[in-house]
């Protein structure tokens, strides 16, 4: 006999990000950067997976319909000695050769190791379904995936995920964070999570970043999941050996170790610093993001980045504290919103990131980049300025604009002429700057999505 309750259904959203001042210098704890969300989200729906009476199923089902082969099934089960939940990934009902997400994967284990520590009862069966605004890849398909009851329109990218061409918005980043909100949300009370609570906002910021961490085997600065929760903010980054003492999932003591860190309890206090109110957008502007479409290797840069600042302490130090100073200028600009100081404030950053490039080899604003920056901000009379954001290279790059469809159209022409006499492809992206970090957004609004 089948339940008679109505399965229940949640949905969070979490924002992409640009770090358009402070790309490296976000890496040292003395410095920090200016990071901005996008309207550019990842969406995350939970669903309860009815099953008959007497019928129990230790399986939570991962599927991200906008591409080809993108269903994950695990199985989950309790370890012994706190060692939290353990997921595997197990074959389903399909001939197709499995293929791991350790984002996915990870967050998973670390959202449900979480849970076990605050819930006595057993965790439920569940379908997870993961849609990305369709500005986080570059794509020309214009096929919807239909939905006759949603809101919300998803493009069919027609390819594995792992041939599709990332933008550099932040998705794994805003995929994780919206993955744990949705999971934390669903299974627990809200009388001990929530999102709209400062204290379920760091919680989920916590253990997005421990579980960001661990699937990209490294423990990064955060700013991408600080974005991801929060929003637009300035951001410094907490010490690496917050989340080093965490160990490896389902070994003794794991559950309780997370626990700690995400509560806040263990014996080092996380130390991140995130100013909301440290930087807006001037009113009647926006940041829009311009994609590239070639991609860069972000890791070699910063590697390359951090061999020259070690070598080359004096010198880089300087830099570093000189760029800072442009940085906080640029957000105090920002705030006040005076257009012809602003530009100045770009034209400044964007020379001391040549000097970076110029002194350690690396192209962080490259010659390419710079010709396009040069021109759209002298060609384009809406257009405040720009900087090729983040780590830079070949990505992207991000201006700030009038926020008008005139400019607009002469962006989108400048841009298409620029593409046809250079033989590339730059074009507009849809996504702008937005302050809103996580959220939860309404499940009927995903349609048959969810």
């Amino acid at each position: 006999m089948s339940s008679t309750f109505p399965p229940s259904i949640t949905a969070v959203s979490a924002p992409g990000k640009v770090l358009l001042a402070g790309g490296y210098l976000v890496l040292d704890r003395k410095y920090t950067g200016l990071v901005f969300g996008l309207s550019a989200r990842i969406h995350v729906t939970v669903h309860d997976i009815e099953t008959s009476s007497g019928v129990e199923l230790s399986e939570i089902v991962v599927q991200s319909p906008q591409f080809r082969d993108a269903t994950w099934n695990y199985g989950y089960r309790l370890v012994e000695d706190q060692g939290g939940v353990e997921v595997t990934q197990l074959q389903g009902n399909s001939s197709i050769l499995l293929s791991r997400n350790p984002f996915v994967e990870t967050a998973l284990a670390y959202a449900l190791t979480y849970i076990s520590t605050l819930l006595s009862t057993t965790i439920k069966p569940s379908k997870i379904t993961i849609l990305a605004d369709n500005d986080y890849y570059s794509n020309t398909s214009t096929t919807t995936l239909s939905s006759s009851t949603a809101t919300h329109k998803f493009t069919d990218f027609g390819v594995r995920l792992q041939d599709a061409h990332k933008t550099g918005l932040g998705s794994s980043a805003a995929l994780v964070t919206a993955f744990t909100g949705a999971i934390l949300s669903h299974y627990l009370p809200s009388s001990i999570f929530t999102l709209s609570s400062p204290e379920g906002r760091s919680k989920l910021h916590n253990l997005a970043q421990a579980a960001h961490c661990a699937a990209q085997g490294k423990v990064g600065s955060g700013f991408d999941v600080a974005a991801a929760v929060y929003g637009t903010c300035v951001y410094r980054r907490f010490s690496p050996s917050i989340l080093s003492s965490l160990g490896e999932a389902s070994s003794a003591g794991f559950a309780t170790r997370v626990k700690n860190i995400v509560d806040d309890t263990a014996e080092q206090k996380w130390d991140t610093e995130i100013s909301k109110g440290g930087v807006t957008i001037p009113k009647g502007m926006a940041l829009v993001m311009c994609d590239v479409d070639c991609g860069s290797q972000t890791v070699s840069m910063v590697k390359k980045v951090l061999e020259w600042r070690k070598n080359e302490a004096e010198e880089a130090d300087k830099l570093w504290d000189d760029l800072q100073g442009c940085n906080d200028l640029l957000a105090e600009r920002l705030t006040k919103g005076c257009t012809i100081e602003l530009g100045e404030a770009f034209v400044a950053i964007r020379a001391m990131i040549k000097d970076m490039s110029m002194a350690s080899g690396v192209p962080i604003e490259p010659e390419e980049q710079t010709e396009l920056l040069n021109a759209v901000t002298r060609g384009v009379k809406g257009v405040t300025g720009g900087v090729v954001p983040g780590a830079g290279g070949y990505d992207a790059i991000v201006l700030l604009v009038q926020d008008d469809e005139q400019t607009k159209t002469e962006l989108e022409a400048f841009l298409k002429k620029w593409s046809d006499e250079k033989k590339g492809n730059v074009k507009l992206l849809a996504a702008k700057g937005e302050l809103e970090g996580a959220r939860v957004e309404d499940a009927a609004a995903y349609g048959d999505f969810k």
